[in-house]
């Protein structure tokens, strides 16, 4: 290949495209040359923006409504991707949504509404991909992750808990589907400026981040899709079953102001 970074002539689902880092993703995969396929929830003018800007980068686009959370719809997802462009070479599981709860106040319809996007959305799309990529690889599957599954934080037990969830499914998955040329990674965004973050992050959140972060700053949805684009590129072809962080170096921040000796 001239360009190994290329995606010109490939077909990447992504899901949750209405907004923040789906829509960063899609727009990301679409730069690079592949058509789009992807889904929302229930942000129809959020979606139909992705839509204008992945057709601005001069590829075709498909997006559809639907909650990942039920397989069918994963499914249908999968065969109208299909069906459009008569192949399917990525797919990146990304919807998602945060829920900020002490684990003494999260009741059992708000765990297993969290994991039925956040963990089980992933399974199916991953089933979905799989199903369709075995066989006419090489594939490329990537979960989008979380910084937090590794340096946790206090009132997100279910997000963390599908999140690290996500974290083994890809590693057993990457060892499962080699043998067809799928390659299967995790992306983990750090703090990051997202809508799904608007509420949480007060002004003293951001200012902490601020501070403990590497690089001095939140990140932004872009700089995630720039990450995406690369695992799912030729470029990438010898890496699977990784989690890939993209936090600013936030994880490894131990600084707690120790005085000079």
């Amino acid at each position: 290949m001239s360009d190994v970074y290329s995606l010109e002539g490939k077909v990447a689902v992504v899901t949750g495209v209405s907004s923040g880092i789906g829509q960063a993703i899609a727009v990301a995969l679409a730069r690079e040359g592949a058509n789009v396929a992807g889904d929302y929830l229930s942000n129809a003018q959020g979606a139909a923006e992705t839509a204008r800007l992945v057709e601005e980068q001069g590829r075709e686009v498909l997006i559809i409504q639907g909650d990942t959370g039920v397989e069918g719809h994963v499914q249908e997802l999968a065969d109208r991707t299909v069906e459009r462009w008569g192949r399917l070479d990525i797919w990146v599981n990304n919807a998602a949504r945060l829920m900020v709860r002490p684990f003494f106040e999260t009741t059992t319809e708000d765990w297993h509404g969290l994991l039925a996007a956040n963990l089980h959305g992933y399974y199916y799309g991953c089933k979905a991909a799989a199903q369709r990529m075995r066989g006419k690889g090489p594939g490329r599957i990537i979960n989008i992750t979380s910084e937090a599954d590794v340096q946790v934080i206090s009132g997100l037990s279910a997000y963390i808990t599908a999140k690290g969830g996500i974290v083994g499914l890809t590693k057993v998955l990457a060892l499962e589907l080699a043998a067809y040329d799928i390659t299967v990674n995790a992306v983990a965004p750090g703090a990051t400026e997202t809508p799904l973050n608007k509420v949480a992050y007060t002004d003293a959140v951001r200012a902490e981040y601020n501070k403990r972060i590497g690089l001095g700053r939140i990140g932004v949805p872009e700089e995630v899709a720039d990450v995406v684009a690369f695992v799912a590129s030729h470029a990438s072809r010898y890496i699977t079953g990784q989690e890939i962080l993209v936090d600013g170096a936030l994880s490894i921040n131990g600084n707690v102001g120790h005085a000079a000796t």
